[in-house]
């Protein structure tokens, strides 16, 4: 594989890592490479040792790095076959991206086609993606003209990331657009209920798996992968519910009301509530609960929320604004110690910065396991975002992470 200007190979060993034994380490070694069926060792050896091939030779971008403007004329089946080989597409059908329908749907931008959107990580200087190959992946992903500003936006963010475990992304609307692009951010709004929700989700899949190189057990290698990757859990935001003093999450970040902005989060936890509110536990209670299985990282949470639970939030609990909400569950959310070190990916990012002294992971660091620590220590890394139809007190958890999205009207 290329990544920075050098061909890389790989070798892949057995997980957990994190807090195994020096046996369970040992085995790894001795054992055979779960990708390839290959000795580890010797595997590790041979990649180190052997000398390079006439393909990792080669200078300047690889071949597939500047692909040619068109194909050579064919059938549709056929074209659908070749699409598959390659893995250009998620193996659901696709629009076949014609001279034509490209030129249709760059009609939805007064930016030319030759316009790099972003310069994707490849040898020689990098991939250009430009405003053409982006209009040319809403094709395949059957949007519509209209819809392209907010998929060129998007692809400023392109590739969506990827580890070993089931990582994801959840893609938020905010602003105008969303009306005039008849987006769901009410009944159904996570659901396939909505063209330009479903298309423009989609959309980001073809273009982080085509543009961006990614292909599982060569490029990337989540063990389960996600079944959100599909059209990555795209929506609008509910404004027109939003409790009074709670911002949309635009403007949370920076923007105008008036500005139409598209924030793309990556993640990899999605929790139902499973049922309704009930008067007897606060809400908020409930909702720390579930964030206890949150703590990956223990520093984001991002709550969608349905309008109805805004709504009992900010009247009956007295929650004024979603920071205020975000404050309290910072405050709230407790988990044992023992718990906290026992997860893999904490052990593996976090161990290191306690060792080296920075708080509060240090002190995590020395407690007895009994003891109970705030994971969320960053308040503002709590996020709500309301979206939902209105009929039942409900929402999702997630540990996805918002930020400053992207201005839809930079790319009209």
């Amino acid at each position: 594989m290329y990544g920075s200007g050098i061909p890389l190979r790989y070798t892949t060993f057995p997980l957990p890592i994190a807090g195994a034994s020096r046996e369970v380490h040992k085995s790894y070694i001795d054992g055979n490479d779960p990708v390839t069926g290959n000795p580890t060792m010797s595997q590790i050896v041979d990649t180190l040792t052997k000398p390079l091939t006439d393909e990792e030779q080669l200078t300047g971008l690889p071949e597939g790095a500047v692909e040619p403007r068109l194909l050579p004329p064919e059938t549709e089946e056929n074209l659908q076959e070749l699409f598959k080989e390659n893995d250009w597409t998620d193996y659901l059908p696709v629009v076949m991206p014609t001279e034509e329908r490209v030129a249709d749907m760059l009609s939805g931008t007064s930016h030319k086609p030759d316009e790099v959107v972003k310069v994707l990580s490849w040898p020689g200087g990098g991939r250009q993606m430009t405003v053409e190959k982006v209009a040319a992946y809403a094709v395949m992903a059957g949007a519509r003209p209209e819809y392209l500003p907010v998929i060129l936006a998007i692809g400023t963010m392109a590739p969506f990331g990827n580890s070993t475990t089931s990582m994801t992304n959840m893609i938020v609307v905010n602003g105008p657009v969303r009306k005039e692009l008849n987006m769901n951010s009410g009944t159904g709004a996570m659901g396939p209920h909505n063209e330009a929700n479903a298309t423009i989700g989609r959309s980001f899949t073809l273009m982080s798996k085509a543009a961006g190189n990614l292909h599982a057990g060569k490029t990337t290698f989540g063990s389960l992968g996600s079944n959100l990757q599909y059209n990555n859990l795209c929506f609008a935001e509910n404004e027109e519910e939003l409790p009074d003093g709670w911002n949309p999450v635009h403007v949370q970040f920076g923007y105008k009301k008036e500005d139409s902005v598209v924030t793309v989060a990556t993640g990899w936890t999605y929790i139902s509530c499973v049922g309704e509110v009930i008067s007897e536990y606060p809400p908020q209670r409930f909702i720390a609960d579930y964030m206890v299985a949150m703590a990956a990282m223990g520093s984001s949470a991002t709550l969608c929320a349905d309008p109805l639970l805004a709504k009992l939030l900010h009247d009956e609990q007295g929650f004024e604004s979603k920071e205020s909400l975000g404050k309290w569950l910072a405050d709230n959310v407790e988990m044992r110690v023992e718990q906290f070190w026992g997860n893999g990916v904490i052990t593996t990012g976090l161990n290191n910065v306690a060792l080296q002294g920075l708080e509060p992971y240090a002190t995590w660091r020395k407690l007895p396991s009994e003891s109970m620590i705030k994971p969320f220590n960053n308040p503002k890394g709590i996020n709500t975002v309301v979206v939902g139809g209105g009929t039942n007190t409900i929402w999702f958890m997630t540990d996805f992470r918002l930020g400053r999205g992207v201005s839809v009207d930079h790319w009209r």
